[in-house]
C-alpha cells in the first residue's frame, strides 16, 4: 500500500476535490492544480460545472429513461450529489458500483457505498484502462445485471487515457458487454476554447510532464459516441447540457470540457 498510496505525487481524483474545495488533499495535488490553472484559469468553474452535470445526466437517466443500474467509473472522492444519492433520490431500488484507482477513494468507500434498504452500492479498486479486469470483478456482477440497460458514467476520466484514438477503444469495450437501451455519459476536457496561448502553454506543460491530462477535440470526443444515439442537446459544453430553466450559463472559455449522454441502440 505505501508503494501505491504516495501523498507527493498528484493524483487527478484528489486534485479534482481540491478544485471543488474539499479537504481530502495534499501539497502535490495543489500543486498540479494551481499549475493546470495557470494555463486555464477558470479551471475551478469547470470542475464545478461537470460536476453539476453529473447530477443532471443521472437524474435523466433515473426518472426519464428509467434506468435503475449505474458503472461509474473514475468516480473520485465523495462528495455531495454523488451517482447513487441522486439516482436513489428518484429511485430509491438503483444499484450503482463505483470504480476508482486512488487507494485514497477507498479508504473514503464507507461514504460511497451508503445506500438506500432498497438499493445496492458497492466499490472497485481497478483502472479503466483494465475494462476486462472492471467486467470481470465478481462484486460488479452481483450488483449488477449486465442483461438489463446501464448508464456507463465516464465523467472527468478518459481524459486521462493518453494519445490520439486511445480512448474509444476502452469506452467501445465496455459498452460492448451492456446491453441494448444502456447509456454512455461522459465528459472530457478540450483545448477547443483557449486562446493559442492558452493552448501553447498546455502543450509546453504536457510535453514537460507536469500534467497527466490528456485534452482532446470535440471530434474526437464525439467519435467516442459513433453508433449511438445521442441525446439532445448533443454534444456541448458541461454547463450547457440541460441547464435548469434560468440558471446562468458561464463562458465556453471558462468550462474547456465537453459532455454528451448517448444510448445504445
Amino acid at each position: 500500500m505505501t508503494d501505491r498510496f504516495d501523498t507527493g505525487v498528484a493524483h487527478p481524483a484528489r486534485r479534482y476535490n481540491y478544485w471543488l474545495g474539499g479537504k481530502d488533499n495534499f501539497a502535490a495535488d495543489r500543486e498540479s492544480g494551481d499549475l493546470l490553472a495557470k494555463s486555464y484559469p477558470a479551471a475551478r468553474i469547470a470542475a464545478r460545472a461537470n460536476r453539476a452535470f453529473l447530477g443532471r445526466a443521472v437524474r435523466y437517466l433515473a426518472a426519464e429513461a428509467g434506468l435503475r443500474q449505474f458503472l461509474d467509473i473514475g468516480t473520485g472522492l465523495p462528495t455531495a450529489e454523488n451517482t447513487h444519492q441522486v439516482a436513489q433520490r428518484v429511485a430509491p431500488e438503483s444499484r450503482i458500483v463505483y470504480i476508482d484507482n486512488d487507494p485514497m477513494v477507498m479508504a473514503h468507500a464507507r461514504a460511497l457505498l451508503t445506500s438506500t434498504p432498497a438499493g445496492r452500492t458497492a466499490y472497485l479498486e481497478a483502472d479503466l484502462t483494465d475494462p476486462d479486469r472492471i467486467l470481470a470483478d465478481p462484486v460488479l456482477r452481483q450488483t449488477l445485471d449486465l442483461t438489463r440497460p446501464v448508464g456507463l458514467m465516464l465523467i472527468a476520466v478518459l481524459h486521462f487515457v493518453h494519445g490520439h484514438g486511445a480512448a474509444k477503444p476502452i469506452v467501445q469495450r465496455l459498452l460492448d458487454a451492456l446491453p441494448a437501451g444502456s447509456y454512455l455519459v461522459a465528459t472530457h476536457a478540450t483545448p477547443d476554447f483557449g486562446t493559442p496561448e492558452q493552448q501553447a502553454l498546455y502543450q509546453q506543460i504536457l510535453d514537460q510532464g507536469k500534467t497527466d491530462v490528456w485534452i482532446r477535440p470535440k471530434a474526437e470526443f464525439a467519435d467516442i459516441f459513433d453508433g449511438l444515439e445521442l441525446v439532445d442537446p448533443g454534444v456541448v459544453p458541461a454547463s450547457e447540457w440541460r441547464p435548469a430553466p434560468g440558471e446562468e450559463i458561464p463562458d465556453r472559455s471558462d468550462i474547456n470540457v465537453w459532455t454528451a449522454v448517448g444510448r445504445k441502440p
